[in-house]
């Protein structure tokens, strides 16, 4: 299918570069299947008590200090549960893991972590830099089906103690822009999924436009028609984002999102459990361009990525 021309994008070439400002300060990443359920993000504006141990979502105002505080652990622990973010440019809704007060987090390691909902031996390795093979040796006895959650296991890292260091003295330093975790490479799982519209074209393609901005997908559709979830997942967020008009973002296994903007009507809800087909928002129509459009956007662990590598 053809690209439109750059003139009949109308406002959505212009708004491009704060549709992927708003999109990323909205999507992280999210543990895949495993132990139990997926884990759900929770204001950091809460009591202590609440908070440790869990994952939360950055507020305005947030800083790693503020948030160590409120949950009574050392700054460097936290900093240490979450390698590879930037701490002087949290962004606001990115997701942070708060460890309990039962793990540590030595220079060099072995980590003591506790299991989460959602957590498997190769998500944890991924998020800690280290191998599957690794946490298992250091864990005998504890098999990677029979995780459960609140256990305490043992994360041996693959950096030795000084370059863990280095990593912790980076993730401080200033940046242009806030750094996500690398999340690995997208599994095999994650291929051939549906289209979110039944009838569609591509007004625009995923890709950068003639002055390098990273543009999200745009398609065309016909009245009456619903954007439906292009793979089984969660409901992260349903409502109006400034810009991107009625916005749903849905956090699947893999730690991979789909998000779906310039909605008409949102059909579901913050938390729903969704299957693939299901629903999600009817498609509007648009007064700058006279169609129902529909921006698509899919992200690895907060981080775009092009549909076209997961969509059949």
């Amino acid at each position: 299918m053809a690209q439109c021309p750059l003139a009949r994008q109308g406002r959505f070439a212009r708004l491009a570069p704060l549709v992927i400002a708003s999109m990323a300060l909205l999507i992280t990443g999210c543990a895949g299947s495993g132990a139990n359920s997926t884990p759900s993000a929770r204001s950091s504006h809460v009591a202590s008590a609440s908070i440790a141990g869990d994952w939360i979502s950055v507020q305005r105002g947030d800083t790693l200090g503020t948030i160590a505080r409120r949950a009574g652990i050392p700054l460097l622990r936290l900093q240490r549960f979450n390698p590879g973010v930037d701490s002087r440019h949290l962004a606001v809704g990115q997701r942070l893991l708060v460890p309990s007060r039962q793990e540590r987090a030595p220079s060099g390691g072995p980590y003591r972590y506790q299991v989460r909902p959602g957590d498997t031996y190769s998500a944890v390795a991924r998020r800690f830099g280290t191998t599957t093979a690794r946490i298992q040796s250091a864990n005998p006895g504890v098999r990677a089906t029979d995780l459960k959650v609140g256990q305490l296991i043992q994360v041996p890292l693959r950096a030795s103690s000084a370059s863990t260091s280095r990593a912790t003295a980076a993730s401080s330093a200033p940046s242009s822009s806030a750094r996500l975790p690398d999340p690995g490479p997208v599994t095999s799982r994650a291929r051939g999924w549906p289209w979110p519209l039944d009838d569609y074209r591509v007004v625009r393609r995923y890709g950068n436009d003639s002055r390098g901005r990273l543009q999200p997908m745009l398609l065309a559709t016909d009245e009456g028609a619903n954007a439906k979830a292009v793979a089984d997942g969660e409901v992260s967020f349903a409502d109006s984002m400034r810009q991107l008009g009625k916005v749903v973002i849905v956090h699947h296994a893999d730690n991979l999102q789909s998000v779906y903007a310039l909605c008409g009507d949102i059909l579901v809800s913050k938390g729903d459990q969704v299957t693939r087909g299901t629903a999600l928002c009817s498609v509007g129509k648009h007064s700058s361009t006279g169609r129902y459009d529909l921006l698509f956007d899919m992200r690895h662990g907060g981080k775009p990525i092009d549909p076209g590598t997961i969509l059949r």
